[in-house]
């Protein structure tokens, strides 16, 4: 072998691994959904948003009833789901912009332990509340059948806006909307 000879050209692909696990996650969603069909109904804008409690990173538990008075952007995730990833930098952005509004942003890890997701979160600065819905109730409740799914509940506590997949919250048009939703329930 020659040693003056470079070494050979070896580049890594990504993973799909990623990739791989949503496609398997979401196809189990949807064979559940469809095996339970008959109770497995997604939330839609003007239901009453349902109830449900969820742990913070903590441990403390945290009910969607204590944002009452608050519009909630709730924002259901996982770490292994790349379009989750990229839409937290601008979802931050968007709770910064507004939270002295009466808005909140609830973050819903669904199906996943404090020891991924935390560590997960040391590459984010999210000052939103974090929770962990390790056994993915919420899926369930609120009829989840793909990740990101995000729904934002109004001060009342009904659903005004189902929005599944991943977004950019710095949206100009978006912001604006969610800014006329906040100041709509201020004057109500």
């Amino acid at each position: 072998m020659d040693p003056n000879a470079s070494a050979p050209d070896v580049r890594r692909r990504p993973s799909r691994l990623p990739y791989i696990l949503a496609l398997l996650f979401m196809g189990a969603v949807v064979v559940a959904a469809w095996v339970g069909r008959d109770s497995y109904r997604p939330v839609i804008a003007g239901e009453v948003a349902p109830v449900f409690t969820a742990t913070t990173l903590d441990g403390t538990p945290v009910s969607l009833d204590e944002y009452r008075g608050k519009v909630v952007l709730l924002n259901v995730w996982a770490t292994w789901c790349p379009p989750c990833r990229t839409e937290l930098p601008s979802m931050q952005r968007t709770f910064k912009a507004l939270q002295d509004k009466g808005f909140m942003i609830l973050g819903v890890n669904v199906g996943e332990k404090w020891d991924t997701v935390a560590p997960f979160l040391e590459d984010f600065s999210l000052t939103y509340p974090i929770l962990l819905d390790k056994d993915s109730s919420a899926m369930a409740e609120w009829g989840i059948m793909g990740l990101p799914t995000t729904f934002i509940v109004d001060r009342q506590g009904r659903v005004t806006h189902r929005i599944v997949g991943g977004r950019d919250w710095d949206d100009p048009a978006f912001r604006a909307r969610l800014t006329a939703i906040i100041d709509q329930q201020t004057e109500e």
